[in-house]
């Protein structure tokens, strides 16, 4: 039996109503579960970005990708691991302002973990952090065991390739060139 792990699948489309539930049901129909969801314009005008991360073992995960890649309103889909990727998820913890205080070790837990003060008032405390699952995961373990976090939201992966270039901006570039061929053989 394959190995599962995780997999980021990056589906570039135009921002097509619909599109996002057409997505889901070939995730659901495979039975895999979506563990983070994240849709953004990307860096090419009017294309958006699905960034869908879950855990799959490659020949689930490919065959995922190629049924997305079907669709009539996508332009590409691909999978990728975390190797190739650079990648964030970003964290919003709210405190007690007055736990908060009392902490005492306030500014050491905000160096170590990298975290930013977004808002601060009488009753709460507002802290931001963004990297890794794991690295946002340890902040809310320790400030649950030391002072208990009132509200928690963790966002979807944002990704972008290690590559030069998306891989979308190369599919382009070819589509072009072959129209601009046809068009001086004429």
């Amino acid at each position: 039996m394959s190995t599962k792990q995780l997999y980021t699948v990056i589906i570039f489309s135009e921002n097509t109503v619909g599109l996002l539930n057409q997505i889901t049901v070939i995730f659901t129909r495979r039975q895999l579960n979506i563990e983070t969801l994240s849709v953004s314009p990307s860096a090419i005008q009017g294309i958006h970005k699905f960034t869908i991360t879950t855990f799959s073992d490659e020949d689930t995960i490919n065959k995922i990708v190629n049924l997305i890649d079907k669709r009539v309103d996508i332009l590409k889909a691909y999978y990728n691991t975390d190797e190739d990727l650079v990648y964030q998820e970003i964290a919003l913890y709210k405190l007690s302002t007055e736990l908060f205080i009392r902490m005492g070790t306030v500014e050491e837990l905000i160096r170590r973990y990298h975290a930013h003060i977004l808002d601060m008032n009488e009753d709460c405390v507002v802290l931001e952090k963004s990297g890794h699952y794991e690295e946002t995961q340890a902040l809310f373990k320790e400030l649950s065991e030391t002072i208990g976090v009132l509200q928690f939201i963790r966002s979807g992966r944002v990704a972008i390739t290690k590559s030069k270039v998306e891989r979308l901006s190369d599919m382009l570039a070819e589509i072009e060139s072959k129209l601009e061929n046809k068009q001086l053989k004429k």
